[in-house]
């Protein structure tokens, strides 16, 4: 992530660069003028923001490096037309003023995307910077106006087409489709009209334009969504059904309706909807306190009262399997669309879900899928998946289980696409990821098997779950064509410097946003171009370029192609030599990289680690977990496990072993609990006087952390090393290990059992 600062100083001084450049003295001269016009009415924005000092949001700093990359694509193209050829821009007058056309909507995509409401700036500062967004879109001299009511039009008739909402949100789905719809004789009538629109009606329509489609997303996100979910935070969606009501009010309001050729009625009708607008956002509707109270008792109770459930079941239209089915996969959808993680929604919808469904499959005993023999026990006996059977996503019951580093089991489908989504952490503990791999559960397979053998329930073969993962996937539309893709790669390979930049910029942007598009940009030969770019002298290139290899190695193919380019020591040459955020990408990109083994061989032969040790007492906190989750992962090689430790692992790992207050506990304890399993890691830990660190985990920290500190206090005492078990011994170790050995993991446990048999043995005056 670039510094916040830096890219805030970078912008505002490209808005001072583009309104010092000198005034066009051309043909072109309207479009240049109004350009710049638009960007020095951003300069307020950044100024402010400078003078705040605050850090941005991952969100607010993409749409500025969006913004920077067009600003940078705006001011070059600027100086081209200042300085070149007047004969040759009268005559392809076109293709230029094209090219102002696709730079003012750069400019106004990357607006589109910063979330100012999020920002520490003033309301004059917001109000302005929308209403240049606004202008931007317009693209003033060049607009469509007779296109943008038929875009109206289109959408008012989009929404009243949607579909009658079966759940808690009916009655302000309905409202909200009700009053839109009475929009349309407006746009019915200037449609029929030839009249230009005046640029104040233009810049009105737009904003309602910009509404209306919020209004189609949430109306549509509310039919298609999770019902439990909406059910649970039916305040946050009423929150944003008034929002959108408030802002389709202030469109309305920006209109003016004298200046526009309308007929009396419908201009009375459109007064009346803009009254039925304001009355709303005065007047929200008020909640369903039956239904907040059946929530309540839902949530808190293990086994709630039938009739609760089933009034739940009825106001959310969970009534049938068919019903549970869409369900599961809407909140499926919603884990893995989920922006950032999970938080404690996962749970709560999961745990009222869980109960929904086995009261309805009780209901409806006849519509479960079992083979026709089993139908008429099941009428009489459904049975209750247990929960260690499901899925922590999707909620069904798991085909092919699979365990991830932090030791919870997922169905491989699901969590393999929480992977591809670009997740580093497990969504139920919400830990960190030490590495991507997923180990089969065959133990859980074997028992889910003899399960469904005992009550009658059939697996779908694999086969259908995989055609029913890609139909969930299907609705993924790349961000690429082919077009972009090449022109991208065009100025890759044979541009200037800048232009080199700027393509490197939108490939990592590209590549970064879904899975389709980091296939296409690999198919279309962008990684050995990308890899060429590893050594340019030119610093955000080169932060670009490693970024963009980050994104696409997400995919597992492309692994192979990053490898096959010979990307590994270019980007160790750029861990260990780059900016502070090339360097963090450059870690993330090894450890990628590394979950292929025979990566792990190549990456530490190539001198990673030492540069990742540097990282990890260097980096931010960011940069510093991207060095300690690609060092986890590279010693899993055994011959890397040395070069780890001769490279001086481990007092670091110790530092931050012994600083709670660090955030990485869970990393330095992962690491060497992997090299106290090496002899050289052994007797280098050793000797950093590890068993108080080591005892104070044991006795205060987190269940995974106790294990991991029990393994390596196991691996330190094993083999006759009575100095370690003294020491243990003086700090009181037995009665933290006793604890350990009744209440910890599994694995915890048989360590702590095979410690206190080792201190037994041992003699505190010998």
């Amino acid at each position: 992530m670039d510094d916040g600062l830096g890219l805030v100083s970078r912008l505002s001084e490209l808005v001072n660069e583009i309104s010092e450049l000198p005034e066009c003295g051309n043909v072109c001269n309207k479009m240049p003028g109004n350009l710049v016009r638009r960007i020095i009415l951003l300069r307020p924005m950044f100024e402010q923001l400078k003078d705040v000092n605050e850090e941005l949001s991952e969100e607010a700093a993409e749409g500025f490096e969006l913004l920077r990359i067009a600003l940078e694509s705006a001011m070059e193209h600027l100086r081209t037309v200042n300085d070149g050829s007047k004969v040759y821009q009268s005559i392809h007058r076109d293709s230029i003023a094209a090219e102002f056309h696709q730079i003012t909507e750069q400019v106004e995509e990357a607006l589109s995307k910063i979330p100012y409401k999020k920002l520490d700036l003033s309301e004059e500062v917001q109000e302005q910077v929308l209403l240049n967004s606004v202008y931007q879109r317009c693209r003033c001299s060049v607009y469509d106006n007779l296109g943008l009511v038929s875009q109206l039009l289109e959408l008012v008739k989009t929404i009243s087409g949607l579909p009658e909402c079966r759940n808690v949100c009916k009655k302000m789905h309905g409202n909200l489709v009700r009053r839109i719809k009475l929009l349309s004789p407006m746009f019915e009538e200037l449609k029929d009209g030839s009249e230009e629109l005046v640029e104040e009606a233009a810049i009105g329509f737009d904003l309602l334009r910009t509404s209306l489609d919020s209004a189609l997303k949430h109306l549509r996100t509310v039919n298609e969504g999770s019902k439990v979910y909406q059910a649970l935070y039916q305040d946050n969606i009423a929150a944003e059904f008034h929002q959108i009501t408030e802002q389709i009010g202030t469109a309305l309001s920006k209109i003016p309706y004298d200046k526009l050729d309308l007929s009396e009625e419908v201009r009375e009708q459109i007064e009346l909807v803009h009254a039925q607008f304001r009355r709303a956002t005065a007047r929200p509707d008020s909640p369903d306190v039956q239904l907040e109270h059946d929530l309540a008792i839902a949530q808190r109770e293990r086994d709630p009262d039938p009739a609760i459930l089933k009034r739940l079941s009825e106001k959310l239209q969970l009534k049938t399997i068919e019903d549970l089915k869409k369900e599961s996969i809407a909140f499926h959808e919603l884990v893995i669309s989920s922006e950032g993680d999970p938080d404690d929604w996962f749970g709560k919808i999961s745990s009222l879900f869980r109960k929904l469904k086995d009261f309805v499959q009780v209901e409806n005993p006849e519509d479960a899928v079992a083979p026709k023999a089993d139908k008429e026990f099941l009428k009489h006996r459904s049975p209750v998946i247990p929960d260690d059977f499901r899925c922590p996503i999707s909620l069904e019951l798991m085909k092919d289980p699979v365990i991830v580093s932090t030791g919870q089991t997922y169905e491989r489908s699901c969590i393999q696409k929480w992977l591809d989504a670009g997740h580093k952490t497990c969504p139920k503990t919400q830990q960190t990821l030490l590495h991507t791999a997923l180990t089969p559960n065959y133990v859980l397979k074997s028992l889910i098997s003899l399960w469904c053998e005992s009550n009658g329930v059939e697996l779908p073969p694999k086969h259908q779950a995989a055609f029913k993962n890609r139909k969930l996937g299907s609705s993924t539309v790349s961000d690429c064509d082919q077009t972009t893709i090449a022109a991208l790669l065009e100025k890759l390979a044979n541009g200037n410097p800048e232009q080199q930049r700027a393509a490197a910029g939108e490939l990592r942007l590209l590549a970064k946003r879904n899975a389709d598009n980091r296939v296409c940009i690999a198919e279309a030969g962008a990684i050995p171009l990308l890899v060429e770019l590893l050594s340019s002298p030119d610093a955000r290139t080169q932060e670009h370029a490693v970024t963009a290899l980050l994104n696409l190695s997400i995919n597992d193919a492309n692994k192979g192609m990053i490898v096959n380019a010979g990307a590994i020591p270019d980007i160790v040459d750029v861990l260990k030599s780059g900016s502070m955020e090339a360097r963090e990408n450059a870690a993330a990109t090894l450890f990628s990289l590394s979950v292929v083994d025979e990566n792990k061989v190549a990456i530490g032969a190539a001198g990673a680690i030492p540069a990742l040790i540097n990282l990890l007492c260097e980096g931010s906190p960011r940069g510093k977990k991207d060095a300690a989750t690609a060092i986890f992962n590279l010693s899993i090689y055994q011959g890397n496990k040395a070069r780890a430790v001769r490279a001086g692992i481990v007092p670091p790992l110790m530092r931050l072993l012994k600083d709670a207050g660090c955030g990485m506990v869970d990393e330095a304890l992962a690491i060497l609990a992997v090299l106290a399993s090496h002899q050289e890691g052994k007797v280098a830990i050793g000797l950093a006087d590890p068993i108080p660190a080591l005892m104070e985990v044991i006795r205060t920290g987190s269940p995974r952390n106790r294990e991991n500190a029990a393994a390596v206090m196991w691996s330190l005492c094993t083999g006759g090393d009575l100095q370690q078990l003294r020491v243990a011994k003086e700090l009181a170790a037995e009665e933290a290990l006793k604890e350990l050995a009744e209440s910890g993991t599994d694995r915890a446990k048989r360590k702590a059992g095979s410690l206190l048999e080792l201190l037994q043995r041992v003699d505190p005056a010998a």
